[in-house]
C-alpha cells in the first residue's frame, strides 16, 4: 500500500533498513565559530557519506522497501546531482539498474560520479517539468520505479534518520538549521524532531534566489518562486511539493533566506574553521547565522546540517581566494 504520510516510527524503521549501507556521521562541536555565529555551534557533516551527501539515506530507504519484482525492473529519478548519485550508488550495491535524468548543466563531478557507479545518466533540459516528462516516458517504456528526490515518504523517512542521530548525540540540542530545496530533508528531520521533542526549534533556510517555501510561509499559501542565478544549485526549486509543504507548515518553526554573498562567506567559514569541504547548498544554515537571518543566544546549542560536498574543488578554491563565482540558471 502506498504511504500517505511520514511518521517518527517510519524514520526509526528507515534507520534500521539503511544502517548496513550508510555512514553514521559524527556531530562535530565547532567552538571556533561560536563568537562569529552567536551560539554554541555543532555541525552534522553529511559530506562524509560514501556519496558525499545525505541523499543516500533517502534513496536507500526507498529502494530497500521495494518488492523484488520492482527491483528487477530497475529504478529511475531526476536530480540536480546528489540524489542521482545516491540512486546510482544504491543501484550498484543492491544490483539494481538505475537511470538518472539530470540537467544538462549539472556539475561534471556529479555526472561522472553517477556514471562511475554504473548508472545510465541522461542529460536533459534544465526545466524541472521537462525532465520529469522524460522520467515518465522512460517509466512507460521500461517499467522503472520512480525514486522521487523529495515527494516520496520513504525518502523523507530516510532523510529523517539524520535527526535521530543528532538527538542521540546531543540530547539537549535547542535549534537545528536545515537547508531547503525540494523539502524532503527538512520534512523528515522536522517530523522526527517534533514527534520526539516539540521544544526543539527547527529552522529551514533557502537561498534568496530560489525560495518558494519562504514565500509560501509569508503569503500563507503555496507560492511559486522565480528561480534566479544561484551558486546553491542543489537547492533549486520553484514550487513547494504536494507532500512536503503540509509537513513543513506543521513542523518547521521558521523559514529564512540568505543572499549569494552570505552563502559564499559561509563556504569560506566552513572550510577555514571546520576544515570541511562543503558545497554552497550545504552552507546556507551557517550563512543564516552569520548574516543574522537567525538569532540565537550565546549559550544556545545549535546544530547546522551540512548536507553535501559534491562541488568542483576548483570552484571552492576560487571562493576561498575571495573570488566571486557565478551561479547557474
Amino acid at each position: 500500500m502506498e504511504k500517505t504520510k511520514v511518521t517518527l516510527e517510519d524514520v526509526k524503521q528507515a534507520a534500521v533498513r539503511i544502517r548496513p549501507y550508510v555512514c553514521r556521521t559524527p556531530l562535530l562541536r565547532e567552538s571556533k565559530m561560536d563568537r562569529a555565529l552567536g551560539c554554541q555551534v555543532y555541525v552534522k557533516p553529511e559530506m562524509l557519506q560514501v556519496t558525499g551527501a545525505f541523499k543516500i539515506r533517502g534513496a536507500l530507504s526507498k529502494i530497500l522497501s521495494l518488492t523484488q519484482a520492482e527491483r528487477d525492473k530497475g529504478i529511475i529519478t531526476s536530480s540536480s546531482g546528489n540524489h542521482g548519485q545516491a540512486c546510482a550508488y544504491a543501484g550498484k550495491v543492491l544490483g539494481i539498474h538505475a537511470t538518472v535524468i539530470v540537467p544538462e548543466d549539472t556539475p561534471t563531478l556529479k555526472v561522472e560520479n553517477a556514471r562511475s557507479m554504473g548508472a545510465n545518466v541522461i542529460l536533459w533540459d534544465r526545466a524541472y517539468t521537462e525532465r520529469w516528462k522524460k522520467v515518465h516516458a522512460e517509466v512507460e517504456e521500461h517499467g522503472y520505479t520512480i525514486v522521487h528526490n523529495y515527494e516520496d515518504f520513504d525518502v523523507m523517512a530516510g532523510q529523517g534518520t539524520i535527526a535521530l542521530e543528532i538527538m542521540e548525540d546531543l540530547a539537549d540540542v535547542e535549534t537545528v538549521l536545515v537547508p531547503i530545496g525540494g523539502g524532503g530533508l527538512i520534512s523528515g528531520i522536522s517530523t522526527a524532531i517534533k514527534e520526539t521533542n516539540p521544544s526543539i526549534r527547527v529552522i529551514g533556510v533557502q537561498a534568496e534566489a530560489c525560495c518558494p517555501y519562504y514565500l509560501s510561509r509569508q503569503n500563507g499559501e503555496r507560492t511559486r518562486a522565480t528561480v534566479k542565478q544561484t551558486i546553491a544549485d542543489g537547492l533549486a526549486c520553484d514550487w513547494p511539493g504536494n507532500n512536503t509543504y503540509p509537513i513543513i507548515e506543521k513542523y518547521v518553526d521558521d523559514i529564512v533566506t540568505v543572499s549569494e554573498e552570505a552563502i559564499e562567506e559561509a563556504v569560506r567559514m566552513v572550510a577555514n574553521d571546520a576544515k570541511l569541504v562543503a558545497e554552497p547548498s550545504a552552507c546556507v544554515g551557517i550563512a543564516a547565522l552569520q548574516s543574522g537571518a537567525v538569532t540565537t543566544r550565546p549559550d544556545e546549542k545549535v546544530c547546522v546540517v551540512l548536507t553535501s560536498g559534491n562541488w568542483g574543488i576548483d570552484m571552492i578554491g576560487r571562493l576561498l581566494k575571495g573570488e566571486r563565482v557565478a551561479g547557474i540558471f
